[in-house]
C-alpha cells in the first residue's frame, strides 16, 4: 500500500525558507502524480503544489505561485517543496499525497491521495 513520509518542517521567520521532502513507497514504478497539501488550524486540507510523473506539468495554488517550487527525484522516490518568502499564512501541517489516475490539477484541487493514504505530515510555522 502507499506510504508517504514527510520531513523538513520547522519554525522560521516571515521571509525565510524551508525545503520539505517526502519519500514515497508502495507504488510500482514512478507513474503517479504527487503533491503537497497544507492543513492550517481549523481549516480543511488544501493543495499547494502538484507535479506529474515525469517532473513536468506542475500545478500551483495561487498562494504558492512565485514562491514555492515542487520537484521530484524518481531515482530516490522523493518529492520536494522549496518554500521561499514564507508568510504567516503558510503555517500549517504539510502532507504529501499521490495518485495514479488524477491529473495534476485535479490532484491538487481535490486534495486527494490514493486510498486516502497520507503520511504523518510535517509542521511548518512561520512566526516572528
Amino acid at each position: 500500500h502507499l506510504q508517504l513520509v514527510e520531513s523538513g518542517g520547522g519554525t522560521v521567520q516571515p521571509g525565510g525558507s524551508l525545503r520539505l521532502s517526502c519519500e514515497v513507497s508502495g507504488f510500482t514504478g514512478n507513474y503517479y502524480g504527487i503533491g503537497w497539501f497544507r492543513q492550517a488550524p481549523g481549516k480543511e486540507r488544501e493543495g499547494v503544489a502538484c507535479i506529474g510523473s515525469s517532473g513536468g506539468g506542475a500545478y500551483y495554488a495561487d498562494s504558492a505561485k512565485g514562491r514555492f517550487t515542487i520537484s521530484r527525484d524518481n531515482a530516490k522516490n522523493t518529492v520536494y517543496l522549496q518554500m521561499n518568502s514564507l508568510k504567516a499564512e503558510d503555517t500549517g501541517i504539510y502532507y504529501c499525497g499521490a495518485d495514479r489516475q488524477l491529473t495534476v490539477q485535479a490532484l491538487c484541487q481535490m486534495a486527494h491521495s490514493y486510498d486516502n493514504s497520507w503520511g504523518q505530515g510535517t509542521q511548518v510555522t512561520v512566526s516572528s
